[in-house]
Order: C-alpha cells, then structure tokens, then sequence
C-alpha cells in the first residue's frame, strides 16, 4: 500500500470527550433559549444539485445546540513556521470561504478558529479495570471547542491541531475536514465521495453537495450560540470544552 494513506476511524459513534471542565454557568436559566440565527447569503443562495441529500442525521447536537458561527466573517488564525504548509491550509479555508465568509487574521486572539501545526493529545489513559494504560491509535489531527461567555453573549472558539508528521497531500485532507467540523459539521458522513467521509481514501474528495446541504442544514437548526444571555455576568468567562477527535492511523 501506498504510503501516506490514512484512515478516520468512525467517530460518529466513537467522538469522545477530550477536556470536561463544565463551569458554565451555575445558574442554568441564565442560558439564551435556542433560536435560528438567519442564513449567511452563500448558504441561504445555495441550491441542491440534482439531489444529492445530506448526512444531516449523523450530526451531533451539542449541549448549546448547533455549534454554528452568526457573527461574519469567522475569523481564523494559522500558526506555523512552514510556508508550504501555511499555503495548504489556506487552500483549504479558501474551498470553505465559497460557503461562509471567512477572513484570516494575523494575532491568535482574534480568531475564533486557531489552526495549529502540532501534535494532537495522544489520548493515553489508565484503565482502572486491568490496571494499564492504554495506548490509543495515533491521532492525526483534533478538532475541539470552548464555549464561553463575551460581551453577554454564549459564543464558542475552535481549536485544530494538525500533525506536522502528515505529508502535505494528507495534511490538506485532514485541514479541509477538521475545517468542516470548526465550521458547525459535528459528525461524519458514510460515504467517501464527501469530504467528511470517516475514513481518508485514495482520492481524496473536494467539498461535495452533500457537505454543502449538510452545512446548510446545521445552519438552519437553533443554537444558543450568539444569543445574549438573560443575566448579565459582569464580564466572568466560565466555559467548558469539549473535544472531537480525528485520529488517523496508516494504513498497512
């Protein structure tokens, strides 16, 4: 086998919390109540092409609702040392801007997307059971989100790490799907024509009909994201986060 192939394993029924600190907010009633936020213009113009669904059900619901952005443009941050590489992941944040609009921003703090060129968390953890730690598959790339509190408002702020050991036509891969994720689609989808497909394959696909209606659907859900909040917290963040991973292992 070619080296260089990588595989997704099926995180719709294996995403897994990463980091649970859940401080958000003591007094749940607080909390905004979960409404639409109006499409963004290129979602609400898009048309299905010759019908080709969506994967909308393998979607998972956060705690807030849909992890969807309502203030434009979604601003992201790259940090790497490697040209080549920054050029790669800007490639693949240009195939998602036809979509949403999205701008790069030049400091870390701005961004509500922070793409990182490192190694993942490997995940290891001690099992009470046989007494051991057990070894995970090596993640690729890692995909996780804080959500907290600003200007009164419930927002969130992704976090996606990608590892420098890929080779640049499998770190492309892995940035446009991650991308998919920090941009609202929290699952996979089952078929390899998608980009969300669970597992990487030989062709690796561009976005296809099925991500855009999916995306477009995930923006039509309500959220309590972006909503102002019903009591105001005088400026305290309390937040929480939660990880979705995208272990990649190669194939044999």
């Amino acid at each position: 086998m070619l080296r260089g192939w990588f595989s997704f394993l099926g995180l719709a029924a294996l995403a897994s919390l990463l980091l649970f600190s859940y401080s958000l907010i003591a007094d749940s009633r607080s909390l905004p109540e979960l409404k639409t936020h109006p499409l963004p213009a290129n979602l609400a113009q898009w048309q299905e092409q010759n019908q080709p669904g969506d994967y909308f059900d393998a979607v998972e619901i956060s705690p807030v609702g849909a992890l969807i952005w309502s203030q434009f443009p979604v601003k992201i941050y790259i940090q790497s040392d490697r040209s080549s590489w920054l050029s790669l992941v800007q490639e693949a944040i240009a195939e998602w801007g036809q979509y949403l609009p999205i701008e790069l921003v030049n400091r870390a703090e701005l961004a509500d997307i922070l793409i990182k060129q490192e190694l993942p968390p490997s995940g290891v953890r001690f099992n009470p059971e046989t007494g051991k730690l057990e070894l995970p598959r090596v993640r690729s790339a890692i995909t996780q989100y804080e959500i907290f509190v600003k200007e009164n408002r419930l927002t969130h702020r992704m976090s996606i790490q990608i590892s420098p050991n890929l080779a640049d036509r499998s770190a492309l891969a892995a940035a446009r799907h991650e991308l998919g994720h920090a941009l609202g689609i929290w699952g996979h989808s089952p078929l390899e024509t998608d980009v969300m497909y669970f597992a990487q394959t030989r062709d690796i696909p561009p976005i296809s009909s099925r991500d855009v209606n999916t995306l477009k659907k995930v923006y039509q859900q309500p959220t309590k994201l972006g909503w102002e909040m019903d009591k105001l917290l005088n400026g305290e963040v309390q937040s929480f986060r939660l990880g979705y991973t995208s272990p990649l292992r190669e194939k044999s």
